[in-house]
């Protein structure tokens, strides 16, 4: 009778592991990335650049999400994401018919001259741009409506004056409201 309780156990425990291995964080929007709280990363162009905590804000209003930070400075760089029929985790996508409209995302460059403050220089890359391809998505992995926020992105936009692109890779996100 031992053996056969033994027996039970272990095959009980075989399907609750392998129930709870099957169930993987990219059914719902994939990882939540490395991003420390309160910040947003990624690398541009193979450049890391990671926003402060302090300048770094989601916003939600109805179905419609917004994230930003930037890296402070003299000489920031910026994140804006906006999602417009946001439902909780998942993936949107920047471009493509799924994300043709609903889904934004912009990166900018600002340097200012600190003798001269209202003189500054800024240049904005936004994906998705012209031709309505797919160019990137971005995964919400983690959603607590008014508490925070995780995920991951990926995007190739264009400048919004211009001809030339930005890559933006590896990004993360781990943002509080």
């Amino acid at each position: 009778m031992k053996t056969i309780k033994k027996i039970s156990m272990l095959v009980l425990a075989t399907v609750i592991s392998s129930f709870a291995l099957s169930c993987s964080s990219s059914d719902d929007g994939g990882g939540g990335g490395s991003a420390a709280e309160g910040t947003i990363k990624a690398k541009v162009d193979e450049t890391w650049v990671e926003t402060l905590e302090m300048v770094t804000f989601a916003t939600q209003v109805g179905t419609t999400l917004q994230l930003q930070g930037n890296t402070g400075g003299t000489s920031s760089k910026a994140f804006v994401f906006t999602i417009n029929g946001f439902e909780g985790t998942g993936t949107y996508d920047l471009g493509g018919e799924a994300g043709a409209i609903g889904t934004v995302a912009t990166y900018t460059e600002i340097v200012v001259d600190p003798s001269n403050p209202e003189d500054f220089e800024q240049t904005s890359w936004t994906a998705p741009y012209e031709g309505g391809d797919k160019v990137g998505e971005i995964q919400v992995a983690e959603y607590e409506e008014g508490e925070y926020i995780k995920g991951t992105f990926h995007f190739e936009a264009k400048n919004t004056t211009g001809d030339d692109k930005k890559n933006v890779t590896e990004g993360s996100f781990y943002i509080n409201f």
